[in-house]
């Protein structure tokens, strides 16, 4: 199977051919780790995860790599404010993210690289960019001189003749509004947060950390780049010119990115106070699986409106979908496996394949067996956690808790709803919130 993807760079869907045969080296830009993940981020994790499982789907091997930023300004702060170890609030998001993936069912990628294991990688290239002439000292930092980079700005079609507002951060020698930092001087605020180099103490800009990590795990040119339609500039665009300037080759083939999550309507922002978390949408209910399915509901290269309605709405189909596996498992239907690879290698194309696993459960053709196999076969890519349906016997502790956790539901105790579940879910078992009531089901 050949897959197509849309490249943000050239604006056209394009075959993929990857660099080293049927191996796919691809890097996801991970997060800052000092606050929770809100659905907006998320819906990216299960974009990244949608395309891992369908380059394998396809017969390729994939090298993923996704990065944690375990420093900058945001996380220097919190440390300060909590008067804690910058390390303590990265391994607690950290932590927290990891979770997030487990519990949507995302494949956790083989490499994460964190940006503070790579400042030496960092520091080599910010020297290869000052020796060759790309790169030029401040008062406050390293600089990279955007009039020199060839292409600039062309992932985000920038017009670089339109008049450019000058940056709120940055010395005030820099020689253009548009250059950006590769390395910041070290100042009281930063505390313990500093990194010896030669042309400076200090500690990495944004930018270059994602450049450093992601030719350190896989090599000067990548297959894919992924992330939020949010980064396309300034930071993918900004990768692209240090990258290239400091190696002369093409950083990326094909980038592909996610789009907005909106809400009600409206963009996401905490001023709004609708940027929801996973842990917010448990407490109300449902499911991580549900959520999971709801994404896949729109297309990636789509804006997603995310409203409770639409999720419980979700969460009400994925059960009833579920209901269509039966307790065998048979043979694969080929014609609906076709058709499935057809839309999957199309660009992702999600939302037409969870309708065609729709038409397959409802095909009074095929036997209870083969249905159930077919659906097995499409979960390989949806990531959905399909099992085949059985009878188990609950223990008689397990239907205690559930009771109990039905109590705390009930009188809106959503901590202690949560800290049940917790306990369940510790002890074997998945719980299902549905619109017939709460159900259970053996971990694999």
């Amino acid at each position: 199977m050949d897959l197509r993807l849309f490249n943000t760079l050239t604006g056209a869907t394009e075959n993929l051919v990857p660099l080293h045969d049927r191996e796919v080296r691809m890097y996801h830009c991970g997060p800052t780790v000092y606050g929770y993940a809100h659905i907006g981020n998320l819906r990216s994790f299960i974009a990244n995860d949608i395309l891992r499982r369908t380059l394998e789907y396809a017969g390729y091997t994939v090298k993923q790599v996704m990065n944690i930023t375990d420093i900058d300004d945001k996380m220097i702060k919190k440390s300060a404010d909590e008067g804690v170890p910058l390390s303590e609030i990265a391994n607690r998001y950290e932590d927290v993210l990891m979770a997030d993936l487990r519990h949507l069912n995302i494949k956790i990628p083989e490499h994460i690289p964190r940006a503070t294991e790579h400042i030496g990688g960092m520091i080599v290239l910010i020297e290869k960019l000052l020796r060759e002439g790309y790169a030029y000292p401040a008062s406050d930092g390293i600089y990279f001189e955007v009039a020199k980079s060839k292409d600039y700005g062309a992932l985000a079609r920038l017009d670089l003749n339109a008049e450019t507002e000058s940056r709120v951060e940055g010395a005030a020698d820099k020689k253009s509004p548009r250059d950006f930092a590769l390395w910041k001087f070290w100042t009281a605020e930063d505390g313990e947060n500093v990194f010896d180099a030669s042309f400076g103490r200090g500690r990495p800009g944004w930018h270059i950390e994602c450049s450093a990590m992601a030719m350190s795990e896989l090599g000067e040119t990548l297959d894919i780049h992924t992330g939020g339609v949010d980064l396309i500039f300034p930071h993918h665009t900004n990768e692209i010119a240090q990258s290239e300037a400091a190696t002369g080759k093409p950083f990326v083939k094909q980038w592909v990115h996610t789009e907005f999550v909106m809400v009600d309507g409206q963009k996401m922002s905490k001023s709004l106070n609708n940027m929801f978390t996973l842990k917010e949408i448990v407490e109300k209910g449902i499911s991580p699986a549900a959520f999971r399915y709801w994404v896949l509901g729109a297309h990636y290269r789509a804006k997603a409106n995310f409203t409770w309605e639409g999720l419980q709405g979700a969460q009400t189909a994925l059960v009833r979908l579920a209901e269509h596996l039966g307790a065998e498992v048979g043979t694969v239907n080929e014609d609906y496996q076709r058709r499935f690879e057809e839309l999957v290698t199309d660009d992702l194309d999600t939302p037409r394949a969870l309708a065609l696993a729709w038409e397959v459960a409802k095909d009074t053709s095929l036997s209870s067996a083969d249905k159930t196999a077919t659906l097995l076969d499409f979960d390989r890519v949806l990531g959905l956690g399909f099992v085949p349906h059985v009878d188990v016997v609950i223990p008689n502790d397990i239907k205690e808790l559930i009771l109990s956790r039905e109590t705390a539901r009930t009188t809106k105790n959503w901590a202690e709803s949560d800290r049940i579940r917790d306990e369940i879910n510790a002890l074997g078992w998945d719980v299902l919130d549905t619109d017939k009531g709460t159900e259970v089901q053996k971990k694999n």
